[in-house]
């Protein structure tokens, strides 16, 4: 994989974000190494709890430049296809048989937040900026916005996703977004006992009992 990093330690599958000098920004390949790296783990026998954290600055600036200026240029049958491409990417995570935790040491933005949202915990620095600024620049935020209405409720979802509004971390935890804010030198280490608490407090079948009505 070229932007994508993935190991596994304690039982830990950790999924990294390497596109650093690019604000880790998404583009049809990284969304499709995302894709498959999840994929890895869930069938991976050592992981019990999957970590998703990037590297540099940002956790995700939503996609990058030159993928937006494709997407201009492409016929409406390719834009279905591509928004298609990023919609399973958030319902492989969403759905996924196994708990995923969102370890935000940057900003999260557009897609970027989008990825947060579809995480089963976020873990956040304080210093993290969150936003759906996606609507700003003529883009619809609407394959994220089934996961946040069951994140956060209509209103409070509504008022991300009109708005484009950046929100600080603590405003996202005040939302029920953010689960936990951590300073960044202790953030890997409290994101890492948490889920090794998951890991040995919790059964097999309550690991999967994540989303009753979406999965069995």
């Amino acid at each position: 994989m070229e932007f994508i990093e993935y190991n596994v330690s304690n039982r830990i599958g950790n999924i990294t974000l390497n596109r650093p000098e690019k604000r880790n920004a998404l583009s049809h390949e990284l969304v499709s190494e995302l894709t498959e790296a999840f994929s890895k783990a869930e069938s991976d026998a050592d992981v019990k709890v999957i970590v998703l954290k990037a590297k540099g600055e940002a956790f995700c600036a939503g996609a990058d430049l030159a993928y937006l200026q494709q997407l201009q240029n492409n016929s409406f049958g390719e834009n279905l296809a591509d928004s298609t491409h990023l919609k399973k990417l958030f319902e492989k995570i969403y759905t996924l048989r196994k708990v995923v935790i969102a370890q935000v040491q940057g900003h999260a933005l557009a897609g970027g937040c989008g990825l947060a949202t579809v995480c089963d915990f976020v873990f956040s620095v304080p210093e993290a900026k969150f936003g759906y600024t996606e609507v700003k620049i003529g883009f619809i935020p609407a394959i994220v916005m089934f996961f946040l209405l069951r994140k956060v409720g209509e209103a409070k979802a509504k008022q991300l996703l009109l708005t484009g509004d950046l929100i600080s971390a603590d405003e996202a935890w005040q939302l029920g977004f953010v689960n936990k804010i951590i300073t960044k030198e202790n953030l890997e280490s409290q994101v890492n006992d948490f889920a090794g608490k998951l890991i040995s407090g919790n059964s097999a079948h309550a690991m999967m009992l994540r989303h009753p009505g979406i999965r069995p």
